[in-house]
């Protein structure tokens, strides 16, 4: 019989690996942190954090997660087909699946994410260019894009957000890390 995986099973898993693989949320925060303050000054980490945790509700984040994180942890135990392994194993610049798989995530969250991600893909900011650093490090050929996608559409979420309470379209709505400030 085949198992129903509960949702809350899948994003413990998702938050366990990218633990297990040296990246923090708080990591991710600075990134959107970086990414938005020129557009928000008044912004903060926590509220950057709490937007990283929001993105990383959604289910095809935490599929794409799951699958990149374990390709990549398959190809350090050398348990891929050639060429596959040593494709993934030298994150082969023509390979384009690892960005791909990425790109697909940030897709829900507008034109800003799929641009933001395109920077952070190619300036390797923050915890994605210690991911990126192929030597000694294990392999990351997929985790620093996904981290990448997390980071930029948590940094389209702010934005919008910020738009919509500008112009007053949807009532402001204090967020968890705002109440607690008051």
């Amino acid at each position: 019989m085949v198992r129903k995986v509960h949702s809350s099973e899948v994003k413990a898993a998702v938050l366990q690996k990218l633990s297990q693989r040296g990246v923090l949320l708080e990591d991710i925060a600075e990134i959107v942190l970086e990414m938005q303050l020129p557009y928000n000054p008044d912004l903060t980490v926590e509220i950057c954090l709490e937007s990283v945790r929001a993105v990383l509700e959604k289910r095809e984040l935490q599929h794409a997660l799951l699958v990149g994180i374990e390709l990549d942890v398959l190809a350090e135990k050398n348990m891929l087909s050639e060429p596959l392994l040593s494709i993934i194993q030298a994150d082969e610049g023509l390979f384009g699946c690892d960005e791909t798989l990425a790109l697909g995530s940030v897709f829900g969250y507008g034109s800003i994410a799929v641009t933001t991600f395109g920077h952070l893909d190619k300036h390797k900011i923050g915890i994605i260019k210690k991911l990126d650093t192929k030597i000694g490090n294990g392999v990351h050929t997929f985790l620093d894009d996904l981290v990448a996608s997390i980071a930029a559409s948590a940094s389209s979420r702010i934005a919008h957000r910020q738009r919509d309470i500008e112009e007053r379209e949807i009532p402001y709505i204090p967020l968890a890390s705002e109440e607690n400030a008051s």
